[in-house]
């Protein structure tokens, strides 16, 4: 038993894990969401012109396809989820960055 596990393991550290399966890094988050303007119109917790990241994670908790709605919403952009103001579309933002910024949404936005 012990063989076949730490054989998964390598097996899935050789051909590396995906963003959603690493731990999401706190810091680097809010970094990366600072550097793409998330922070203009989010904050950790309270609303600002848009929901509070953890109005977010509250809102998403029981989805399980939360990761795939908020990366395409961060993308594309969107309307009509939290209101009449529209969330403008982030085409210039990387897909890992991307991942990395809902991840740690989806946790709460924890500050460390």
């Amino acid at each position: 038993m012990v063989r076949v596990i730490f054989g998964a393991v390598l097996i899935a550290a050789s051909l590396g894990v995906s963003a959603a399966e690493q731990p999401v890094s706190s810091a680097n988050a809010m970094a990366i969401a600072r550097s793409n303007a998330c922070m203009g119109c989010h904050a950790i917790d309270r609303k600002l012109v848009g929901p509070s990241f953890q109005q977010i994670a509250e809102k998403y908790k029981a989805d399980p396809q939360a990761s795939a709605k908020l990366e395409k919403k961060v993308k594309n952009g969107g309307a009509g989820v939290w209101g009449a103001i529209p969330m403008p579309s982030h085409p210039r933002m990387s897909d890992g960055d991307i991942r990395t910024v809902v991840a740690w949404v989806l946790m709460g936005a924890p500050e460390r």
